[in-house]
């Protein structure tokens, strides 16, 4: 199952907290078709159906299908920068 660093747990709920977003509120990755960024990003209310959904101290995530599959082995990171925007990253989980 994908897990989160503390700085993805940080970014997560940082961008999650916006007064005008529900408290159920999460980040949302799902699979793209080939030719394109291989996954996208958005925050989503609530899960869709079928999504998977990893919770880590008030962060929440949810996987589209084919991301939980393709994410299962992996951990994810978020670095922000000086302007406050963030970037997520995958890497391979340590053993």
């Amino acid at each position: 199952m994908l897990t989160l660093t503390d700085s993805a747990v940080t970014a997560i709920r940082n961008l999650t907290a916006q007064p005008e977003l529900p408290d159920e509120t999460g980040l949302r990755i799902m699979s793209q078709d080939q030719g394109g960024p291989a996954f996208q990003v958005t925050l989503a209310e609530t899960p869709a159906d079928g999504d998977q959904v990893i919770e880590a101290e008030g962060a929440r995530v949810f996987l589209e299908p084919g991301a939980a599959v393709a994410l299962d082995d992996k951990s994810l990171d978020a670095q922000v920068d000086d302007e406050g925007t963030v970037a997520f990253t995958l890497a391979e989980q340590a053993v």
